[in-house]
């Protein structure tokens, strides 16, 4: 058995924006298909609860599971061309996911489309609501993506890199957007990213993967303020900053994650860390906390490895 992730344990609060980080393979989005039960085959989970409110997820029947999806969280995916059918008019797939979960007539459902894409900020949405998806552009199709999720009004969104395949400019507005919808309808977003400026600018607070396990976790001002795990501090270093007086030579993270069907012993990011200790090589260190709302996973805080390297 291979543990894509394990022993992940976070909370969401109703209107909150949590992002999640890390490099691919890290665990990022089987964590966000494992809160909807969308786990791909062979794949499974093993272990745990998903409590959404005072439900558990895993213990729910294939009703009760078909409307949780949709009406009270629903999912962006990466990749809004391959999500939505090719043959099928915009805003008739988007009165598709309204129908589906009967929370409006179907009336109610026909009258909603024009509305819910001029909330995601598409121009001239009467006409376009009758295109195909190959006629709109990648961002456009990604914002169709997102009033399809919102059609239904959920209390939570999950986007699973939502600006991956966009360019600059067009990554901007659909993290605008977000925030926008965020305060406005009060709904709770995990944001799933590789992109730290993009969880800089949306998310209060940031969660750090490593091998399928949280390394760091906390407030996003006070991480990247002050990371204390030396994933996290390599990350943020990796990364050109505008706002920085003294620009330093940008970090290298040597190596490669592991692989997952042969974890090294101890803390799993040793192999690629400078300030690694002897008791790195043979123990895992658990989550802990290291400031007021933060955790970190490690024998060896940045406060300490540095000012140890500033001795040195």
């Amino acid at each position: 058995m291979v543990k894509a992730v394990d022993g992940v344990s976070f909370e969401v609060a109703e209107g909150e924006t949590v992002g999640i980080v890390g490099e691919s393979g890290s665990g990022k989005s089987v964590t966000a298909l494992s809160l909807l039960r969308l786990v791909p085959e062979p794949g499974r989970v093993v272990d745990g609860r998903v409590m959404f409110r005072s439900a558990d997820v895993l213990k729910m029947d294939h009703e009760e599971l078909r409307e949780f999806r949709g009406s009270d969280v629903a999912m962006i995916f990466q990749d809004p061309m391959s999500s939505m059918n090719p043959v099928l008019r915009v805003g008739f797939q988007i009165e598709e996911a309204m129908d589906a979960h009967q929370r409006f007539s179907h009336k109610q459902a026909k009258e909603r489309i024009v509305p819910m894409l001029e909330t995601v900020r598409i121009p001239a949405a009467a006409q376009r609501a009758k295109d195909y998806p190959h006629q709109f552009s990648g961002g456009m199709r990604q914002r169709a993506m997102i009033a399809m999720g919102l059609s239904n009004e959920p209390s939570l969104i999950i986007a699973d890199e939502p600006t991956t395949a966009l360019d600059v400019t067009v990554q901007a507005s659909i993290i605008e957007l977000l925030r926008d919808l965020n305060r406005e309808r009060g709904m709770a977003v995990i944001l799933i990213t590789h992109n730290l400026a993009v969880v800089a600018s949306l998310c209060t607070r940031v969660i750090v993967m490593y091998a399928g396990r949280i390394v760091e976790s906390g407030p996003t001002r006070q991480i990247f303020k002050n990371p204390q795990h030396p994933y996290t501090w390599s990350l943020l270093r990796s990364l050109p900053r505008v706002d920085e007086l003294q620009h330093d030579r940008l970090l290298n993270i040597r190596g490669l994650p592991p692989d997952m069907t042969n974890l090294p012993a101890g803390c799993k990011f040793h192999p690629r860390c400078r300030f690694r200790v002897e008791r790195c090589f043979r123990e895992e260190p658990p989550l802990e906390d290291v400031d007021p709302g933060q955790q970190a996973r490690c024998w060896v805080l940045m406060r300490n490895a540095l000012k140890d390297e500033d001795h040195g």
